[in-house]
């Protein structure tokens, strides 16, 4: 049993090993070239100036300012848009051959798409403290305490569901057209949701789609959380929190599994 346990506990730390020195070179890379991990950072604030000053005046929202109203949203979102730099990431090591050779190596099998997921937790950190920088200069107060510190825990979590999803997508294809479709239709799905407007304001049956959204979830929840009161929505709105949990839980236990059995299974 000892020796059982011992080699697990070997096992465990070969993966960590290897997962952390994945996640280093994704992060050496960023140094180098930083100015795609820079536009990453500039377009979703550049986007949320957009709405709040040229397009907010004309969104009324229920209890408070369309300010207060969209940061938190576009938090959220940043955490979707995040879906298509990993894909990218990972069908671009696919091209050059990057995966080919990871597979050559004696390294542990979860390891390459663990060390992919720790990069861009880490870049999705740097995104949300972006987006809350510019916030707080347009004049954004959430409230202080557990609330807004529990937003930023549904936010991250939302972002490795998104994660794993992009790192299985990735795996699926070596085409970066495939990339390009995924952007597009990020976008509907993106808008689908309550980021940019209430759902009050939608047709009921696309509101009701509309609550159902994952991200929408994430978005309510932490709406609630940094002091934006939500009134508007059904029963999916009134227990967002419980779903911003479980959308990215069920998220990350299928597309994880998904993703390590497809990098199994690679053609070498």
């Amino acid at each position: 049993m000892t020796a059982l346990v011992r080699e697990d506990g070997g096992r465990l730390r070969w993966a960590v090993t290897d997962a952390l020195t994945v996640a280093g070179r994704d992060v050496a890379h960023w140094r180098r070239q930083p100015a795609g991990l820079l536009v990453g950072l500039l377009f979703p604030v550049l986007l949320m100036v957009v709405f709040v000053y040229l397009l907010g005046g004309g969104i009324a929202v229920p209890g408070g300012s369309y300010r207060d109203f969209m940061v938190p949203g576009m938090l959220a979102l940043v955490m979707l848009f995040g879906l298509e730099g990993t894909m990218t990431a990972v069908v671009t090591d696919t091209q050059r051959g990057v995966t080919d050779r990871f597979r050559a190596l004696p390294m542990a099998p979860s390891a390459v798409v663990a060390g992919r997921c720790l990069a861009d937790v880490a870049s999705s950190v740097a995104g949300l403290a972006a987006i809350v920088a510019a916030g707080l200069a347009m004049g954004w107060r959430p409230d202080a305490g557990a609330g807004t510190v529990a937003a930023v825990g549904l936010l991250l979590l939302l972002r490795v569901g998104f994660l794993w999803v992009g790192i299985w997508l990735g795996l699926l294809t070596r085409d970066l057209g495939v990339v390009t479709l995924v952007q597009v239709l990020i976008w509907p799905f993106a808008f689908l949701s309550n980021v940019f407007v209430p759902v009050s304001s939608m047709p009921a049956w696309l509101g009701t789609l509309a609550e159902w959204n994952p991200v929408a979830a994430t978005v309510t929840a932490a709406r609630e959380l940094t002091g934006v009161p939500v009134t508007d929505g059904g029963w999916a709105t009134e227990h967002a929190t419980l779903l911003a949990v479980l959308w990215p839980v069920v998220l990350t236990v299928v597309f994880a599994a998904l993703s390590v059995r497809r990098w199994q299974g690679l053609s070498r």
